[in-house]
C-alpha cells in the first residue's frame, strides 16, 4: 500500500485519532508495551494511506493485508467505519481518571506527564491546570520548567479558546449579521464567507471573509470597529482578525478584484483540495495560488473561480465538494454530479405544533409551509413519554388526525398536511403507541430520546428492533447527536441502514443545525446502502422550517442528487413510498 502525506479520508482520520487515544491511555495504564505501540503503528500506517478504509471496506478488501493490522485491529477499523466509535476506547476511558483523559487531548503533553500532573496536584481538568499554570505551580514538578509550563499556559489557552468550534446555529447569525454590516458600508464590491463555513462543514472554528473592494485600507477599518468585536488580534493594510463576543475569530482578507476568484478558491480550501489542485496546475507547467493562475509572470486567470478551474482543465467544482474525495477526478472525466437544490424540496416530513412543543398552531405552520411552495407538510408532534415535549396521547392523537382530515377539506390549494407522529422508541426496542392508533397515520417517524448512553450492541438492537415494527416510515435523527452538548450514541450506523433498506423505510438527515444529524458522513453510508433520506427541518416554529438548508448542505457534501432524497417527490409520487412502510 504506497503511503503519502497527502489527503485522509474522515474515517482514516477517525481510525487514528481513536488508536492513538487507545495508545495514549494504554500507556497511561502501564499497559504492555508492545500493545501500546501495537494501535500507534496502526495509526501512524492509516494516517499515511492513500485510499480510505471505508471505501476498502465497500469493495470488500481484506483489512489483515495491511501491514500492521491483525485480525483484531481490522475488526476495530471495520467498527470504526460503521458506528465513528470504538467500543475498546470507550472502556480504557472509563478506566482512566476522568481529568487524564482531558489532559491527554493537549498538545506536547503525553501520558506520563499527564499522570504526574494528575498525581502530585491533584488536577481534574483543565481549569484547574491553567490555574496551575497561571500560579507556577507546574515548573517546581520533576520533568517540568519554566519553559514547559509556559508552552503548556499557551497550549491551554488554544485549547479553551481558538480550538472551539461552533455549530451553524451560532456560525450564520454572525456570518450574516457581520456581512449586513460591511455591506452597509458601501465600500465592499465583493463579499464571501470562505472557508470551511462556505464548504458546509457541520461545525466551524472561525470565519473567514474575503473581499474585494478599492479602499482596501478603510474596508479593514472598518471591520476592526464591528460593535460586536471584544478584541482586535491584529490589523493591517489587507488583512485583520478580530474576536467577537462570543469568542469566535473572524479573518479578513481584502484583495483586488481581478484576483477575488483565486483567492476565493484559496480561501474556501479545503487544504487538501487546494494541494490537489496545485499539483494539477505544475502538471501542466503553471503556478495556482492566492493571487491568480500563471504561466510564468503572466498571470491567465483569477478574476472568477471559474476562470481558475477552466485555466487548468477542469469545470467549476461546488464548494461543498471540495475535500479531494474524488471530486477532482469527476470534474476531469465530466462526471461530476447534478448536486441537489433547495428548491427541489418538495415538503417537509417532520414539524412539531404547539400540540406538544412546538410554538405555532397547524394553520399556522401550514401557512408557512404555503409560502414555501411545499405540496405537503407532515405534522409529527411528539409522543408522551418524554413529558416535557408535552406529547400526544392516543386518544390526543387520534383527534389531532381528525383535525387535520378536516383542515385539508377546507383548505384546498394549501399544502397537505400529512398525519404523522415522532414516537418514541423506548428502551427495548418497542414504540411509544399501539398500533392501533399509528396504523391510522399517513407516516410514523420513530426517534431516541433516552437511554443514549446503552451499549453498542444493546442500542443498535434496540433501533432494530424499533425499525421491524409494522408501521415505521422513517428514523430521525439516528444518533441522536446535539453538536456540543451530546455525543452521538454508540450504534452500528450501517447495520441500521442495512436493515432500513432491507425493510424497506427511510432514515432522516435532521437539518436543525445543533444535530445534523445524518451528517455528510451518514448520509454517504445511506446512499452506499440504498436507502432513501428524509431532508427534514424538525421545526418546532414557523422560522424552524428555514433550517432545510442546513441539511441541504450536508447532504450535498455527500453527493446528493434529487433522487436519493425522497421529500423531492411530489405528493402523489411520495405517498406510495409511505404507505409500503405502514
Amino acid at each position: 500500500m504506497p503511503m503519502t502525506a497527502a489527503y485522509q479520508s474522515p474515517a482514516n482520520q477517525a481510525i487514528a485519532a481513536i488508536f492513538n487515544e487507545i495508545a495514549d491511555l494504554l500507556e497511561v495504564e502501564q499497559a504492555n508495551p508492545f500493545r501500546v505501540r501495537a494501535y500507534r503503528n496502526a495509526a501512524r500506517m492509516v494516517e499515511g494511506m492513500t485510499e480510505g478504509v471505508d471505501t476498502m471496506l465497500a469493495r470488500g478488501a481484506d483489512l489483515t493485508a495491511l501491514p500492521c493490522i491483525g485480525a483484531d485491529l481490522a475488526a476495530k477499523m471495520r467498527e470504526i467505519v460503521q458506528t465513528g466509535t470504538c467500543a475498546m476506547l470507550t472502556r480504557v476511558r472509563t478506566e482512566v481518571p476522568p481529568a487524564i483523559v482531558q489532559l491527554l487531548q493537549l498538545p506536547g503533553l503525553g501520558p506520563k506527564r499527564a499522570r504526574i500532573l494528575q498525581h502530585e496536584l491533584g488536577i481534574t481538568s483543565l481549569d484547574e491546570l491553567a490555574q496551575a499554570a497561571a500560579a507556577h505551580r507546574i515548573r517546581e514538578l520533576h520533568g517540568f520548567g519554566a519553559r514547559s509550563e509556559s508552552r503548556l499556559l499557551e497550549a491551554l489557552t488554544a485549547r479553551l479558546t481558538r480550538d472551539r468550534r461552533y455549530s451553524l446555529a451560532i456560525a450564520k447569525p454572525c456570518a450574516d449579521a457581520l456581512t449586513h454590516y460591511l455591506l452597509a458600508s458601501g465600500l465592499v464590491d465583493q463579499l464571501v464567507v470562505a472557508g470551511s463555513y462556505r464548504r458546509g462543514r457541520d461545525t466551524v472554528g472561525d470565519l473567514d471573509l474575503l473581499i474585494a473592494g478599492t479602499n482596501r485600507a478603510q474596508i479593514v477599518e472598518h471591520f476592526v470597529h464591528y460593535n460586536e468585536v471584544v478584541s482586535r488580534i491584529s490589523a493591517g493594510p489587507t488583512r485583520a482578525s478580530i474576536v467577537l463576543k462570543n469568542g469566535m475569530q473572524v479573518d479578513l482578507r481584502v484583495v483586488r478584484a481581478d484576483a477575488f476568484g483565486a483567492a476565493l478558491v484559496y480561501f474556501t480550501g479545503s487544504k487538501s483540495h487546494n494541494i490537489a489542485l496545485r499539483k494539477l496546475a505544475q502538471a501542466q507547467g503553471l503556478k495556482i495560488n492566492e493571487y491568480g493562475v500563471f504561466r510564468g509572470k503572466e498571470s491567465i486567470a483569477g478574476r472568477t473561480e471559474a476562470s481558475v478551474y477552466q485555466a487548468i482543465g477542469l469545470p467549476w467544482i461546488c464548494p461543498e465538494l471540495r475535500e479531494n474525495q474524488g471530486e477532482i477526478e469527476a470534474a476531469r472525466s465530466g462526471t461530476l454530479p447534478a448536486l441537489l437544490e433547495e428548491s427541489d424540496i418538495k415538503g417537509d416530513l417532520h414539524v412539531h405544533t404547539s400540540a406538544s412543543d412546538g410554538t405555532a398552531s397547524l394553520e399556522t405552520m401550514a401557512a408557512q409551509a404555503r409560502l414555501l411552495g411545499y405540496q405537503y407538510l407532515a405534522v409529527t408532534d411528539h409522543s408522551p413519554r418524554i413529558a416535557v415535549t408535552h406529547g400526544l396521547t392516543a386518544e390526543r392523537l387520534a383527534a389531532q388526525a381528525d383535525a387535520i382530515d378536516r383542515f385539508n377539506a377546507e383548505h384546498k390549494g394549501w399544502p397537505t398536511l400529512l398525519k404523522g407522529v415522532e414516537v418514541d422508541i423506548l428502551e427495548d426496542g418497542a414504540l411509544d403507541l399501539p398500533d392501533s392508533v399509528l396504523g391510522r397515520l399517513d407516516l410514523v417517524v420513530g426517534a431516541i430520546h433516552s437511554h443514549f448512553s446503552l451499549p453498542i450492541d444493546q442500542q443498535t438492537s434496540r433501533i432494530l428492533r424499533a425499525i421491524d415494527h409494522p408501521h415505521f416510515s422513517v428514523l430521525a435523527h439516528p444518533l441522536g447527536r446535539l453538536i456540543g452538548e451530546r455525543n452521538a450514541c454508540n450504534v452500528d450506523l450501517k447495520q441500521i441502514l442495512t436493515a432500513i433498506a432491507q425493510r424497506g423505510c427511510y432514515v432522516e438527515a435532521n437539518a436543525q443545525p445543533t444535530r445534523l444529524d445524518l451528517s455528510d458522513f451518514g448520509c454517504r453510508l445511506a446512499k452506499a446502502e440504498g436507502v432513501l433520506v428524509s431532508i427534514a427541518s424538525d421545526a418546532h416554529s414557523p422560522a424552524d422550517l428555514a433550517n432545510m438548508s442546513f441539511g441541504v448542505t450536508q447532504a450535498r457534501r455527500a453527493w446528493f442528487g434529487q433522487a436519493d432524497v425522497i421529500n423531492t417527490r411530489p405528493l402523489d409520487a411520495l405517498l406510495p413510498l409511505l404507505r409500503q412502510t405502514m
